[in-house]
């Protein structure tokens, strides 16, 4: 018997286009960690992918073939796709209004209550003629693909769908709907922020799901919180169930895993070989590595002030360690990310003309996307420094400990995702204590061998240990036990 339809759905999606020189649309892989996630899923079962189409190529694809599906082979692999075209005004409010920044800033903590934000009718009419919109859009979409089947599995990825179950459950109460959030979940007291109706629509809509599911325990103990505490809902703890309009909804997590054997043959391409000889040319006795998005919530400010206090702290550093740091701009049309790497630059400007000389750089800032080059500098770092204020997962942390071969140390932020699985054999750090950067930055370069050999042996093991396949059998197990009436601890 033929499985039932599986249908994901998700703000950007596996494929976009872009016009070659022959004027022939082409198609791209959609960037982010989320396409990347879920091709183990393609791979693993026929399905449908959603998503919006994202520029003009996009949209012209979109109504080539009607607004319907069609087939696309992105990196040796065929993706049955439907771009959605929104109302370009009610898309611009959807994202750079309310998905980015207000949600993203309310679930990464990055507001200054005291200045920001002000919610005035800009951002109420944003999220019902933007955000809501949007969401309408994809969730039409997936109920006409869907027909009269109610046996279709859809799994709605991140914070840019929260309401797009509640329209889903309306019109088709029996479907299955499943949604990953790869973000953190943060507490209650950050959800007041919104307005209470906003407040209200986001989780009626998150609750309109049968099953919600994060990385980590403690996004999910956040969320059961911020049901019983701001809206006064059956909780029960220790099985992670919201009763909610006579349904139990099931809360769970889910840390993501890299594929180990897939990055590991990334890491022997030609092009990283290149980019190794460079390193290995300009390296000192040690090398400190960070790659990250040039984003408010990887804390890279706090990052490169720690390393001139530890330069300063310990002069006999001086010229013997280089700091690369691959940095990817962000979201450059949002104010504050504009303001946020120009601030970046002129840190670094800092720090290396207070500590630098005529022979020496200490922060070698790049600011590009090239994955070849960031694995060539995590085969060679002493140091990986991943110092997020907060992070859903942080694959950056799994990426360099399985690359690295010389028992790199890692600085690990104990807000990161990551940090429930990997922070027994990582320097653990306060992302807001520069001291404490600082302090570990000294002790990873002055480590024994025998340590840093235990540490980075013990990162490789839990790395290697699960990969994405797991991270997928391990929702489609609950799936299936949600549809078959079993409980959660009977599911697990």
């Amino acid at each position: 018997m033929a499985d039932p339809p599986l249908i994901l759905v998700s703000n950007r999606g596996p494929a976009t286009f872009e016009r070659g020189e022959d004027g022939e649309l082409r198609a791209m892989r959609g960037g982010g960690g989320l396409v990347t996630a879920l091709r183990g899923l393609v791979e693993h079962r026929d399905a449908l992918w959603i998503a919006s189409a994202m520029n003009d190529e996009d949209a012209q694809m979109s109504r080539h073939h009607g607004g319907k599906a069609f087939d696309c082979e992105v990196d040796d692999l065929t993706y049955r796709i439907r771009l959605v075209q929104s109302d370009p005004d009610a898309y611009d409010m959807f994202y750079n209004v309310i998905a980015n920044p207000l949600l993203w800033f309310i679930q990464h903590y990055l507001w200054d209550l005291s200045n920001a934000p002000d919610i005035r009718r800009n951002e109420i009419q944003a999220y019902e003629q933007g955000y809501t919109v949007v969401n309408e859009d994809l969730a039409n979409a997936v109920l006409d693909e869907v027909g009269d089947r109610d046996d279709a599995l859809v799994m709605l990825h991140d914070y840019h769908l929260y309401t797009a179950p509640k329209v889903l459950r309306r019109a088709r109460p029996n479907l299955l709907l499943h949604h990953f959030i790869h973000i953190p979940w943060t507490q209650p007291d950050y959800w007041r922020v919104l307005p209470r109706d906003m407040r209200e629509d986001i989780y009626e809509g998150l609750l309109s799901n049968d099953i919600i599911g994060f990385h980590t325990q403690a996004y999910r103990r956040n969320f059961l919180l911020c049901c019983r505490e701001l809206f006064h809902l059956d909780v029960d703890e220790d099985e992670g169930i919201v009763r909610f309009e006579d349904r139990d909804v099931w809360v769970r997590h889910y840390p993501l895993p890299i594929s180990a054997p897939s990055f590991l043959r990334n890491a022997q391409q030609p092009a990283v070989h290149q980019y190794e000889r460079e390193v290995l040319r300009r390296r000192r006795e040690h090398l400190i590595v960070r790659v990250d998005r040039a984003d408010l919530s990887k804390n890279i400010l706090r990052g490169f002030t720690a390393f001139d206090l530890f330069l300063e702290q310990h002069p006999e550093f001086s010229e013997q360690v280089t700091f690369i740091a691959h940095l990817i701009p962000s979201r450059q049309d949002v104010p504050e990310y504009a303001e946020y790497l120009e601030k970046i630059e002129a840190l670094v400007a800092v720090v290396n003309h207070r500590h630098g000389t005529p022979d020496w750089m200490p922060i070698d800032l790049r600011l590009r996307e090239n994955l070849s080059e960031a694995i060539a500098a995590y085969k060679h770092y002493d140091l990986l420094i991943v110092n997020a204020m907060f992070d859903g997962m942080n694959l950056v942390a799994k990426e360099g400990p399985l690359a690295n071969e010389r028992h790199g140390v890692s600085l690990l932020s104990e807000n990161t995702g990551a940090h429930e699985e990997l922070g027994e054999f990582a320097l653990s750090v306060n992302p807001f204590d520069i001291q404490d950067q600082a302090d570990a930055i000294h002790r990873a370069l002055t480590m024994s061998a025998e340590e840093r050999f235990w540490r980075a042996e013990g990162l490789k093991n839990i790395i290697r240990e699960r990969d994405p396949g797991h991270w997928i059998d391990d929702q489609l197990r609950d799936i299936e036990a949600k549809r078959a009436g079993r409980s959660p601890a009977e599911a697990a």
